[in-house]
């Protein structure tokens, strides 16, 4: 939204400086987005006299002028035909900055003979393209500013011009008096009245209008009435110098009429030659396929629904977006018939989106205008064509009603407090209100019919927050709860997450975030792709289905980076994967994998291919970290995802899985296009159990002033028996004794035999009362062999 400071000011009485405006338009939620202010880059310039002027004794087409300025008497050689003495002129002494010929005058010799200065024409100042000679001014005082006799002569040519930022939500900032009227509001100044006074009609209107039954949605009241006589040409210089300055071309006066009010009032109007409509004007809804040839000469092709207004011999506008070329006004019409209609907001914008016109009217049409004004804008529209045109009016015709827009709410002034945090008088809020147009009646706050985008008791107090300035709302620090120690805000789950991305990221992992859709064959992969986490309306195909692991992210992103020669990776992921559709069905999972190589190729064999074992050191580093219990069972049975002999399942029992770990398949692998080895591990931070006793500092150490005692077992079992089992069958000998169990040899083949294997392990006896006498180890001992004998089939190895 363009306008002009003196186009403001005829609407508001006010002495504020142009920076006081701008930075109350801002504050006041209509940012400023531009400035032209062309005073500015005449400010250097002033007026002198040329006192005498003679010819250049080197030069035929030169003159060397004594120019009496501020600086007193100067020396100028200046070319232009009309220079001479007498005459009045803008002069730019020495380090002044020509902006038409992007220079900065110095003082220098032309064929010999110094110039102190230059004497402008108009297109060096940038205020026309004549340069035919310099200016020549009518009047003016020696010394005095360019600027200054501009603004008391020729003020258009120094009128700042200012653009703002409209939200749709303020439609009446589309209107030069509804912004005057925010400024009246916040203290910048009075809004200037201005009455409306109907225009008496002479005679009855020749033209009619109807609205059809399927049209009076998009059309709920139309206004017209024709005016004969009327002499159209060029406007008023006033009219023109406002729309050049915000960038529309003048083109005849009953034209800029109506392009004037639309920015004026925000009130689009319509101009018909009266002698070029057909019969009578109806506004029904398009069937589809007619064709209309507008204003901007470009023919559309209608669809159906659409609003338009149309004549005897077909349509002649399109209702809220663009008038038609047949009907429209030229240099010869006589007599117009002037349209002043309310349009619907909705089917505007389907229809401009649909024809993909771009108008003013369609811009605040869509956006709500004001419809109480619609026959008062007629009115007034009405007067300036008498004023400017002559002619004589006819009576208003009308078809349909103004809709009732009128609404009111309650003003409770607490709120102001709860929902800003600033403390108005009740008092200034409801005069704020009174301010912007709205009428109090007791506590309630009825509307005005140009704020469409007021719908509630809050948006009351948000125009009161926004007359006071919400510069002024001081931050305060919430209250505290409790005098002692806050409690921890972070849950359990939360902290664990937080915990898990920092380690992983000390591992040397990258974080991913990953899209939680994936592909429903990458789905089927890992698990899912059923039809429960199949999404309705995907955003691709690619992401069909909700992720039932982290994995195939990762993999995903691998199989991008190895693509772009990035082939030894280590990433991580923490976030949700989803075994069903419902709320609910989600769970949090910390993932990561190692492809490629350890590090790069070394002389001394230090980079070798990730294994298994690289996986289970950082899944166990994440656990420990997150709370996880150090004695867990690792089990074999891990998915199918995973390689079925090198990867394993940390867990507190066999249904009870914290983690999983190992070497991906190669049929994984290969469908993800990911180049091996390649390694994986996945945390379930939610299967570790909570801490029993949720306290801030850690237990007590215990330590046994007794010596521990290590004995040696060896035993033969079969080739296929897990070395867990022993160790596991071992450790629950006696719990509260053993320590630790741990496998120190394994020999396969020999005096063994086929299908046998020798496992050594040694077992950890910590006494935790007495010390233990040989009785009591050799008790225990027979334990030991009996629990592994028992579980595994184990033969003591003599």
């Amino acid at each position: 939204m363009k306008f002009t400071l003196s186009w403001l000011k005829s609407h508001l009485d006010t002495s504020a400086t142009l920076d006081e405006i701008l930075y109350a338009l801002t504050d006041l939620g209509l940012e400023v987005e531009g400035v032209e202010n062309p005073a500015e880059k005449l400010g250097a310039f002033t007026i002198g006299k040329v006192l005498t002027a003679e010819k250049h004794p080197d030069a035929d087409k030169l003159n060397v002028c004594t120019v009496a300025t501020d600086d007193g008497e100067l020396q100028i050689i200046c070319g232009a035909p009309n220079a001479r003495a007498g005459i009045t002129v803008v002069v730019a002494k020495p380090g002044t900055y020509v902006p038409g010929i992007d220079i900065t005058i110095n003082v220098g010799k032309i064929r010999g003979i110094e110039s102190y200065g230059m004497m402008c024409s108009e297109r060096e100042m940038e205020l026309s393209d004549e340069h035919n000679g310099i200016i020549e001014l009518p009047s003016g005082e020696v010394g005095q500013k360019f600027t200054d006799w501009l603004a008391e002569n020729d003020p258009a040519k120094v009128d700042p011009v200012i653009e703002i930022a409209i939200t749709p939500n303020r439609p009446d900032a589309l209107g030069v008096r509804g912004i005057a009227l925010d400024l009246a509001a916040r203290g910048l100044g009075t809004l200037k009245p201005a009455p409306v006074t109907p225009v008496a009609g002479t005679f009855p209107s020749p033209i009619t209008v109807s609205i059809d039954d399927d049209a009076r949605e998009g059309c709920p009241v139309f206004y017209g009435r024709v005016i004969k006589g009327v002499k159209n040409g060029p406007s008023p210089a006033w009219l023109q110098d406002y729309l050049r300055a915000i960038g529309l071309r003048p083109i005849s006066a009953l034209v800029d009429i109506t392009n004037f009010f639309t920015y004026d009032r925000n009130r689009p109007l319509h101009v018909f030659d009266a002698d070029k409509v057909a019969g009578n004007l109806r506004v029904h809804a398009a069937q589809g396929g007619e064709t209309l040839v507008a204003l901007d000469e470009k023919e559309y092709t209608l669809q159906p629904g659409m609003t338009v207004i149309s004549d005897d011999n077909g349509v002649e506008s399109i209702a809220g977006v663009m008038g038609g070329l047949p009907s429209g006004c030229t240099d010869e019409t006589t007599n117009v018939f002037l349209e002043a209609a309310f349009f619907d907001t909705v089917r505007t914008a389907l229809t401009g989106r649909a024809l993909k016109i771009n108008s003013d009217a369609r811009y605040r049409f869509e956006r709500g205008i004001d419809p109480a004004w619609t026959p008062e804008g007629l009115e007034a529209a009405t007067q300036m064509i008498l004023d400017l045109c002559g002619g004589e009016a006819s009576e208003v015709v009308m078809a349909g009603e103004l809709p009732d827009h009128s609404r009111a709410y309650k003003l409770d002034t607490d709120r102001c407090q709860s929902l800003v945090g600033m403390e108005i008088p009740a008092e200034t809020q409801r005069a704020t209100l009174e301010a912007l147009g709205f009428v109090m009646e007791g506590d309630m706050a009825h509307v005005p019919s140009w704020r469409p985008d007021v719908l509630g008791e809050a948006d009351l107090v948000e125009e009161v927050a926004r007359m006071a300035s919400l510069t002024k709302l001081v931050g305060k620090p919430l209250p505290r709860m409790t005098t002692d120690v806050p409690k921890q805000i972070l849950t359990p789950m939360q902290k664990r997450e937080s915990i898990g991305r920092r380690t992983a990221a000390s591992l040397g992992y990258n974080e991913c975030v990953t899209y939680s859709f994936i592909d429903g064959k990458q789905a089927a992969l890992f698990g899912g792709g059923t039809d429960a986490t199949r999404l309705e309306n995907p955003i691709s195909s690619e992401m069909s289905h909700m992720r039932p692991d982290l994995l195939p992210g990762l993999l995903a992103a691998a199989s991008r980076n190895q693509a772009r020669g990035f082939n030894d990776l280590a990433l991580f992921e923490c976030g949700p994967a989803f075994h069903g559709g419902e709320p609910g069905e989600q769970h949090t999972q910390i993932s990561g994998i190692l492809v490629g190589r350890t590090g790069p190729k070394d002389t001394h064999g230090a980079s070798r291919p990730v294994d298994v074992y690289d996986a289970k050191a950082d899944v166990e580093a994440i656990l420990s970290a997150i709370g996880a219990p150090a004695k867990v069972q690792i089990m074999r049975d891990t998915a199918e995802w995973f390689h079925p002999g090198r990867s394993g399942r940390i867990c507190l029992g066999p249904k009870k899985t914290l983690a999983v770990f190992g070497e991906l398949h190669p049929k994984v692998l290969d469908a993800m296009d990911v180049k091996g080895p390649a390694v994986a591990f996945t945390i379930w931070p939610a299967e570790i159990p909570l801490p029993r006793k949720a306290a801030t500092t850690r237990p007590a150490l215990k330590v046994s002033d007794l010596q521990a005692v290590e004995r040696d077992f060896a035993f033969v079992v079969d080739a296929n028996v897990e070395a867990l089992t022993l160790v596991n069958a071992a450790a629950g000998a006696d719990k509260a004794l053993i320590e630790e169990v741990r496998v120190f040899d394994e020999f396969i083949g020999g005096s063994l035999g086929e299908g046998k294997k020798s496992l050594a392990i040694t077992v950890r006896i910590q006494p935790t009362e007495t010390t233990l006498k040989e009785k009591d180890l050799e008790a225990i001992s027979t334990k030991i062999v009996e629990k592994v004998q028992k579980a595994t089939g184990a033969t003591l190895r003599g």
